[in-house]
């Protein structure tokens, strides 16, 4: 769907999801981007010999966690032309026929797109999502959305396309290489002026699924006050790492 509105290219964020490669991969609409790739985190599993297999392209670095894998995947989406980025999780936890309005949503003018799993605020409890993770997201993403001044619904979402305006804009280099990346980034986009925007999406806790550990979850947390902090300090006029905007 190559169009003068730029080019979109999938990435499937794998480590060691091999067995749910397949699925995933055959859930994302056809013809709804023009390129899809798998990016590998050294996975010690068959999760290449699977993707290989299935004909996708791959690209694999070595190991450095959930926010250098995304980092590698935004930064090969630049290289093959792409205007549009959309990630997608290899083990098909969220649900791949988003893919579409996530990137309509991106190509209405949006810097970054989340999908949010509360536009329904009861439908993670339906989908199975834990009470704990449940509680935590709603509780972490207020205090967030009141910090940020971000009219967004949770923060904390999987789900996401990028824009080559979006990685040209903030500090990349300067994010985590673990899972705080996926709040930081949102936080630069604050900061910098992006435009963000929000779909629906369903997330599946019924069926197999990779998922962050409980106690990486409470550092996570801890990590994300962090961040707001670093965000205030930037916002009075501290000279923060995080928060410089390469461009206007």
């Amino acid at each position: 769907m190559s169009n003068e509105s730029g080019k979109s290219v999938c990435v499937i964020l794998s480590y060691n999801c091999g067995h749910l490669l397949g699925n995933t991969y055959k859930r994302i609409p056809p013809g709804s981007v023009d390129r899809i790739i798998l990016v590998d985190d050294a996975s010690t599993d068959n999760t290449l010999e699977i993707a290989k297999q299935l004909g996708i392209e791959c690209y694999t670095h070595a190991h450095t966690g959930y926010g250098g894998n995304v980092k590698y995947s935004i930064k090969k989406g630049l290289e093959l032309g792409a205007e549009y980025i959309v990630d997608l999780h290899g083990d098909g936890q969220y649900d791949p026929s988003a893919v579409p309005l996530a990137l309509a949503k991106a190509r209405e003018g949006h810097d970054l797109v989340l999908g949010s799993r509360f536009f329904d605020i009861k439908q993670p409890l339906r989908d199975g999502m834990p009470w704990s993770r449940y509680l935590a997201n709603i509780g972490l993403s207020a205090i967030e959305r009141f910090v940020l001044g971000l009219p967004v619904s949770e923060f904390h979402t999987g789900f996401r396309v990028y824009t080559r305006k979006l990685a040209e804009t903030v500090a990349l280099e300067e994010t985590s290489d673990d899972f705080l990346f996926g709040f930081e980034i949102i936080a630069q986009a604050g900061y910098c002026n992006l435009k963000i925007g929000e779909i629906p999406i369903r997330c599946n806790y019924k069926a197999e699924h990779t998922s962050i550990s409980i106690p990486k979850s409470i550092i996570y947390a801890f990590q994300t006050f962090k961040t707001l902090a670093l965000y205030v300090l930037a916002r009075v006029g501290l000279r923060v790492k995080l928060f410089t905007c390469k461009r206007n």
